[in-house]
């Protein structure tokens, strides 16, 4: 049994996607992706009577009373909003939602948006109410509205304008380039903020600029993930990746097949043969590392970017195999949050490393029982191919290590046993430094990007000891979020590592308060809230 011989270059082909004509035919054109944030959000202090725009909300926490922001616009409306309020349609319970017209102001719609109980309004309320705003907005075809923020204890300032910016703009994220629609949905291209606290502009607007920015590289990340699998390919993303490095300063490299190839990445190589489209490792790197005298940590992130997984030679089964043009789901977080981390110009040096391959069971595709030398020098001995997103990571987490980073964090929708185990409520993270782990969890607290740990132990690691090769690409059934992450323990060496499994997270098939059906771009918020508060 021999090792596998590396793949040459082979051939390209011209990258493009059809899109229905109206006369029935095809018409080819060049993709555009994350163009970045169409939403203008403005914050200003002002009478809610002078809103402008075409829908005027107003985000109400749970009371009985009229707040004494709108006794100024109950006036005008003759006491109409006082009357409602006393008929118990509206009780501003978490959820609720009421619009009727407007009278006596320029708004043609008021919309009542419930926040529930002041004491559970935190972050993620606060999205949820504001998402809900937007989308009711832009289903009432406004094209600006005014949102009137409510005076609250906490949260405040920056942490109340990132919320507003984020939920508004996720939650008005649609992917719809390729479908034909009669009456296309309105775009809310303008949103005015509404200061119910003087004085808090500067930084309630410190925190929309934030917000619009993560949020704006969390649609990016969904975008590259809800292409379909012959658009997106590893090439694809290597184009994304220089274009988007000549608008936000980051510096781009990316290994072609014949580079690796010298740098003896057996495994990225074996998943990519049998596929006509070769890979690609894509590095971005933001920042400088620490010169003599200075604290500057360097922060390596990598992504599994497995464009489309058949499961090679171990086939999947049909259904639900179209989901898996989202399998590079953990690349395209990386790709985001290198957006953001260069647009908020974090005091840091990060690497970001993707693995882009096709798993495709092609006439030179590799099988069961081979045996893969990586990068490391490790021998991987492989029991199924459908196991081959921890392969190329672990070309990428050793490629990593040149980087002499402080710490190595990784994410990859990598097991189906994750989302048996944890559902969609949180992503499983693994590793060797609890104290990191930590970090992450007490980030995703923070954001709402929930991590819960699970174990890495000495049985996992004994589950993968190869037979014929040193490691086994795959332990079984039992314990198979652990035995993966004891796999990829094997190519970090000693530096701090955090494995992040986000398999049940990074797509959803109904529709949440900011995500709708597709991929969630998982990740981005959860790294960029890490990196931002990083010590």
């Amino acid at each position: 049994m021999g090792m596998l011989p590396p793949r040459g270059s082979g051939g390209s082909r011209k990258l493009s996607f059809r899109r229905r004509a109206v006369n029935g035919g095809y018409a080819t054109k060049p993709l555009v992706c994350g163009a970045g944030v169409i939403m203008k959000i403005q914050v200003r202090e002002s009478d809610p009577v002078d809103a402008m725009g075409d829908s005027l909300a107003i985000l109400l926490p749970e009371s009985e009373k009229l707040p004494r922001t709108l006794r100024a616009l109950d006036a005008v409306m003759d006491g109409w909003l006082t009357r409602y309020l006393k008929t118990e349609s509206f009780r501003g319970k978490s959820g609720e939602v009421v619009t009727f017209p407007a009278v006596g102001i320029k708004a043609k719609y008021i919309s009542l948006i419930g926040l529930g109980k002041e004491k559970t309004i935190d972050n993620e309320a606060l999205r949820a109410a504001a998402s809900k705003a937007a989308k009711n907005a832009a289903k009432l075809k406004a094209t600006r509205a005014t949102l009137v923020l409510p005076s609250l204890r906490k949260p405040k300032g920056p942490e109340l304008g990132q919320a507003v910016a984020e939920g508004a703009i996720l939650g008005t994220y649609r992917f719809d380039q390729y479908r034909e629609v009669e009456e296309p949905p309105a775009e809310l291209k303008q949103l005015d903020l509404i200061l119910s606290s003087k004085g808090q502009a500067a930084a309630v607007k410190r925190g929309v600029d934030v917000g619009s920015k993560i949020a704006d590289a969390t649609c990016w990340a969904r975008d590259l993930s809800n292409q379909p699998g012959s658009v997106h390919t590893p090439e694809w993303l290597a184009k994304e990746a220089r274009a988007e490095a000549k608008t936000s300063g980051l510096k781009v490299k990316v290994l072609g097949p014949k580079d690796l190839e010298r740098e003896s990445m057996g495994g990225i190589l074996a998943v990519g043969r049998g596929s006509i489209n070769p890979p690609r490792l894509i590095v971005f790197e933001y920042g400088e590392p620490a010169k003599s005298g200075r604290k500057r940590p360097t922060i390596a992130l990598v992504g599994k970017g497995i464009t489309f997984d058949t499961g090679g030679i171990s086939i999947k089964p049909s259904a639900a195999m179209h989901e898996m043009k989202h399998d590079m789901s953990g690349g395209a977080a990386v790709f985001g949050a290198m957006r953001a981390i260069a647009e908020l110009k974090l005091p840091l040096h990060v690497v970001g490393i993707v693995a882009a391959a096709e798993n495709k069971p092609g006439a030179d595709a590799y099988l069961p029982g081979d045996i893969v030398k990586s990068a490391s020098g490790k021998t991987i001995e492989v029991l199924n191919t459908d196991a081959e997103g921890r392969i190329v990571l672990a070309d990428a987490l050793h490629y990593a290590q040149c980087f002499e980073p402080d710490a190595i964090l990784d994410l990859a929708t990598l097991t189906g046993a994750c989302v048996i185990a944890l559902g969609s409520a949180c992503c499983a993270v693994m590793g060797n430094d609890e104290a990191l782990a930590t970090k992450i969890r007490a980030a995703g607290d923070r954001c709402r990007e929930r991590v819960w740990p699970l174990p890495l132990w000495d049985e996992h690691k004994k589950a993968i000891r190869g037979d014929v090769g040193d490691i086994k690409n795959t332990g079984g059934r039992e314990a198979g979020t652990s035995t993966a992450g004891a796999f990829l323990s094997h190519f970090v060496g000693e530096t701090p590592w955090a494995h992040l499994d986000i398999a049940g997270t990074a797509w959803t098939n109904s529709s949440q308060p900011y995500c709708v059906k597709g991929a969630t771009g998982f990740g981005v918020r959860l790294l960029v809230e890490l990196l931002r508060q990083w010590k």
